[in-house]
C-alpha cells in the first residue's frame, strides 16, 4: 500500500515542501531514499522505538520511503513523525484519507514525545502557500506558527496524540495567535533605557544621530568608559520594527533555532554582540549545512563588535559586502542560498593597546609608534563604511553622583521617528533605500548640498585637522541626518560643524601616534 505524508524542508528563510511517500510491499527490508543526510537516515531507530512505545509496531514487510524531490538534500531531524505517520497508514493502523491535507513535522524521542523543530514560521508560511488545511508540529513551535493566518495550528506533545487526532479518539486544541495584538503589546518592550546612563551626553547625541540616519558608528576609548552600556541601549531609541520587519527578522530566528516557546514574534530590534573569537563562518553564516550567521541575526537591528581589533582581519574583511548590499550570499556547488543582513554596526575599542591614550588623568604607557599599529589592524576599507567616530572619555564622579534623571529612551525615540519619516519621504522613489546612511555619490549631489560658508568651514576643517578625502563624504551624510533631526530643510555651517567632530580617526593626530 503506498500512502503519502508532507514535511518541508527549510533553504535559507524559504521552505519547500516535501512529500514523503511510504510504500508496504512483501519482503524485510527498510529503505529510505531521497538524498537523505545521516540524521534522517538515524530516524528509523528513533521510528521504530517511539512506535512500539506507545502500542504500535513495525510490519514484517519491505518498507521503501522517498522523500520527493529526490535531488533536494533533507537534513536534520524534523521528518521523523511525517515518517511515522506514513508508516502507521502504510500498514493500515490509521485511517490515511486526511493527511494529504497537512504538513506534519517534528522530532521524536524514544518514548514517542515530540522534540522542537527549526524554522516552523517559513514552514507555516509555505503552507498556507501552497493550500494546506492545517500544520501539526510539536507544541513548543506552535507559536511562531500560529502567526501566520488562514492556517490551521496543531501543537502536539506526542506521537500518540497525532495518532489520536487522525483516528478521530482525540483531539489537539489549536494555537491560534492575533498577530497584530501580539505585535503591538510588545512593541516597547525594553528592559533598559538611556535614562540610566550618567553623563556621557555627546555620546548619546552621537548614537541619536547614528539611529536617525541608519549610520555606522565606531565608539573609542578607555576599558570602563560605558561603551557597551551604551551600545546596549542604542535598540531602545531606533524606529519600532513594522509588522513586515517583525515576520522577516523572526523567520530568520526561527529557522536557526532562536526563538523560545514563549514567543510567537520577534517585536523587538535585535542586538547581537558576538565575542571577538568568533569565526568567519559563524558572523556571516554559512556551514555544511548552511546556518545564518550573527550579521543575519541582527538584520533589523544592531551588531556590536566590542574589542574591534581583536577580531581576525579575515573576519572584518568578510563584513564589507553585506555592509553594502545589506545581504549575504553563501553558494555551495549544488544550490546558494541568500540571507538577509541589513544591520546597524556599531563597534568599540580601546584607543591603544594599553588603553590610555587621550585618557584625561592616566598616561599611555605604549611605545612610540604603537598606537598607530594597533588602529591599522583596522582596514581602510572597513573604516570608509563606518561614518561616526566618537571618542568616549570616562565618566567624572559628579556626574556619576548626580541624582538629577537623563533623558529617557522614549524621548530620544520620538525625535529619531520624526526624521527617519524626513527620509523615508525623501528616498521614496528609491526602492529598498529609506536612511541618509545608504546614499550614493549621485544622491549626496542631489540632498547634501551645501552653502558658500559651509563649503569654507569643510574645506578649512580638512587643512587644519588633516582629514583624510574618505571623510568628505562622511560628513555629507551625517550632517544631512543632523539636519533632518532638527527639522532643516538645508544643511547649514553649524550641521557640518558637528558633523567635523565625528571624524576622530580620520585626524593626523591619531595616525602619527
Amino acid at each position: 500500500m503506498l500512502v503519502k505524508t508532507y514535511g518541508s524542508a527549510v533553504y535559507g528563510v524559504n521552505a519547500i515542501t516535501i512529500t514523503v511517500e511510504v510504500n508496504m510491499a512483501p519482503g524485510a527490508k527498510f529503505f529510505l531514499v531521497g538524498l537523505p543526510d545521516s540524521a534522517v537516515k538515524e530516524s528509523q531507530q528513533r521510528i521504530e522505538a517511539a512506535l512500539k512505545n506507545n502500542g504500535f509496531h513495525i510490519p514484517g514487510k519491505k518498507i521503501t520511503i522517498n522523500m520527493a524531490p529526490a535531488d533536494i538534500r533533507k537534513e536534520g531531524s524534523a521528518y521523523d513523525l511525517t515518517m511515522a505517520i506514513g508508516i502507521l497508514a502504510a500498514s493500515e493502523q490509521l485511517p490515511g484519507e486526511e493527511l494529504q491535507q497537512y504538513i506534519i513535522m517534528g522530532e521524536l524521542a524514544l518514548d514517542g514525545s515530540l522534540r522542537p523543530i527549526k524554522g516552523a514560521l517559513p514552514i507555516a508560511i509555505q503552507a498556507r502557500k501552497e493550500q494546506f488545511k492545517g500544520i501539526i508540529l510539536p507544541r513548543q513551535n506552535a507559536r511562531e506558527a500560529a502567526i501566520v493566518n488562514g492556517l490551521d495550528v496543531y501543537g502536539a506533545d506526542d506521537l500518540a496524540q497525532v495518532v489520536s487526532f487522525f483516528t478521530g479518539k482525540g483531539r489537539i486544541e489549536k494555537t491560534e495567535i492575533n498577530t497584530r495584538e501580539e505585535f503591538f503589546d510588545n512593541l516597547s518592550d525594553y528592559t533598559m533605557d538611556f535614562s540610566e546612563v550618567k553623563g556621557q551626553e555627546n555620546i548619546k547625541r552621537a548614537l541619536e544621530i547614528a539611529a536617525a540616519g541608519g549610520h555606522n558608528a565606531l565608539m573609542i576609548g578607555p576599558p570602563g568608559s560605558g561603551k557597551t552600556m551604551l551600545a546596549k541601549r542604542l535598540p531602545t531609541i531606533l524606529p519600532p520594527l513594522t509588522l513586515h520587519e517583525a515576520l522577516e527578522t523572526t523567520k530568520i530566528h526561527s529557522v536557526a533555532g532562536k526563538l523560545q516557546a514563549k514567543d510567537a514574534l520577534v517585536t523587538r530590534r535585535p542586538f547581537r554582540s558576538p565575542h571577538h573569537t568568533i569565526s568567519d563562518v559563524a558572523l556571516v553564516g554559512g556551514g555544511s549545512n548552511p546556518q545564518p550567521g550573527e550579521i543575519s541575526l541582527a538584520h533589523n537591528g544592531v551588531l556590536f563588535l566590542d574589542e574591534l581589533p581583536e577580531f581576525k582581519r579575515s573576519v572584518l574583511e568578510v563584513l564589507r559586502q553585506p555592509m553594502e548590499e545589506r545581504h549575504v550570499t553563501i553558494s555551495r556547488s549544488r544550490f546558494t542560498i541568500d540571507y538577509p543582513a541589513g544591520f546597524m554596526l556599531i563597534a568599540g575599542m580601546n584607543p591603544c593597546p594599553c588603553g590610555n591614550f587621550n585618557h584625561p588623568d592616566r598616561p599611555c604607557s605604549c611605545p612610540p609608534g604603537s598606537v598607530s599599529k594597533y588602529l591599522h589592524k583596522i582596514s581602510g576599507p572597513l573604516l570608509d563604511r563606518i561614518d561616526l567616530h566618537v571618542e568616549v572619555t570616562p565618566v567624572s564622579f559628579g556626574e556619576l553622583s548626580e541624582i538629577r534623571k537623563s533623558e529617557e529612551s522614549s524621548t530620544i525615540r520620538e525625535r529619531v521617528i520624526r526624521a527617519r519619516d524626513i527620509q523615508l519621504e525623501r528616498y521614496k522613489e528609491t526602492p529598498g533605500m529609506y536612511c541618509n546612511a545608504q546614499m550614493n555619490k549621485q544622491q549626496l549631489d542631489t540632498w547634501c548640498r551645501i552653502d558658500q560658508p559651509g563649503m569654507l568651514l569643510l574645506k578649512a576643517a580638512m587643512q587644519k585637522l588633516g582629514l583624510s578625502a574618505r571623510a568628505y563624504d562622511r560628513i555629507l551624510k551625517v550632517s544631512r541626518t543632523i539636519a533632518d533631526l532638527a527639522g532643516a530643510a538645508d544643511i547649514r555651517p553649524e550641521h557640518l560643524a558637528e558633523a567635523i567632530q565625528y571624524r576622530s580617526l580620520d585626524r593626523d593626530s591619531w595616525t602619527s601616534a
